[in-house]
């Protein structure tokens, strides 16, 4: 939902936000009914086209959760930091990432 807000700051439109997230409009309108229900309030504001162009933009809302969101995202991966750097350091040395083939390679020789 983060991703939605900052693609609708970005592009201007809900519906443009969307494509570039490869969703659909009406997925994307769900998502923001679901915000609005659960905030009780608008998060996003649509001005209609003609002259001005229209689209749609953020409320102070939405700018608000935008970025408390992405506070608490930016702390949780500070604080997860020096586990990353242990997990790592757990890796065996030769270890090829094959993401998603599930099956293991043999060593040549």
């Amino acid at each position: 939902m983060a991703q939605l807000l900052e693609r609708i700051v970005s592009h201007g439109s809900i519906r443009s936000a969307a494509a570039s997230m490869n969703m659909s409009y009406r997925k994307a309108w769900l998502l923001i009914q679901e915000l609005q229900k659960t905030f009780d309030g608008p998060v996003v504001t649509a001005a209609a086209g003609g002259l001005a162009g229209g689209g749609t933009k953020l409320t102070e809302l939405g700018e608000k959760l935008l970025q408390c969101y992405r506070r608490i995202e930016a702390s949780g991966t500070r604080a997860v930091q020096s586990d990353l750097r242990a997990l790592q350091a757990l890796v065996k040395a030769d270890a090829v990432s094959k993401r998603g083939s599930g099956k293991k390679t043999a060593k040549p020789g």
